[in-house]
């Protein structure tokens, strides 16, 4: 057969077996199923689960989120017990001095003393000796007229004596309100000066009087006094009685 049919039949001879394959190639069974596609079964169960998985690596931290609005306050906590004091803290610069203060009163405002000689030789034995030589007696205290001190402020005093002994033996005795207090007695040496002394602490009301005498007779009147020799008297108040002043 020649001419163009007779072509068209060549080609078609060529191409049948080409068809062939491929329609063999579409209708392959699924290897997955048990009857090849042309017979399918039920659905399997479904299968245990499996264990689970290593846990997986931290991952990076998220940005900071923002502040929150802030909470009620709660009540207040039971006190702690005292914690234990802390070291001393370092020595601070002196501050600058105060204002002067006013002038406040004096420590002793009660003031009462006297110190007084002798200027006649021999006093006169049994009356109070007059010391007339005055070396202190600001409050007038004592009074050189009676030989006697009186007390104007009550309380503690201090008394003493210091006499020269010269010519005959000395006997005297200091007295408050009429009462001998203490005794001194000098036996006098010839061809000598001797010292004869004695003090004494009284407390004193307001109107005690206080002096020295002489006593016995005229011979322990020994009592002696010149312009290089002195026998004094003396006495001041140690402090007032508070409860009165």
């Amino acid at each position: 057969m020649r001419g163009p049919a007779g072509f068209f039949l060549c080609s078609l001879l060529l191409a049948a077996p080409h068809y062939t394959e491929v329609a063999a190639q579409d209708v392959q069974p699924d290897p997955k199923t048990p009857c090849a596609n042309w017979m399918g079964g039920a659905p399997g169960y479904p299968g245990h689960n499996g264990l689970p998985g290593r846990d997986g690596k931290d991952g990076k931290d998220g940005l900071k989120g923002e502040k929150g609005e802030e909470g009620v306050q709660g009540p207040k906590g039971d006190p702690g017990d005292i914690g234990v004091p802390g070291r001393e803290g370092p020595r601070g610069i002196p501050g600058y001095p105060g204002q002067k203060g006013q002038k406040g009163e004096g420590a002793f405002i009660y003031r009462s003393a006297f110190s007084v000689g002798l200027k006649e030789r021999a006093p006169h034995p049994n009356v109070p000796i007059r010391f007339s030589k005055i070396f202190y007696n600001e409050q007038s205290h004592y009074d050189a007229s009676t030989g006697k001190f009186l007390c104007s402020i009550p309380g503690m005093y201090y008394f003493a004596y210091h006499l020269t002994v010269y010519l005959s033996d000395v006997k005297v005795s200091l007295y408050k309100k009429d009462k001998a207090v203490i005794f001194t007695y000098d036996q006098f040496q010839k061809n000598n000066v001797d010292q004869a002394s004695g003090s004494v602490l009284l407390h004193l009301s307001t109107g005690d009087e206080v002096w020295l005498q002489v006593y016995g007779e005229g011979d322990n009147n020994g009592v002696y006094a010149d312009n290089i020799n002195d026998s004094t008297f003396m006495g001041f108040l140690l402090y007032p009685d508070l409860d009165v002043h």
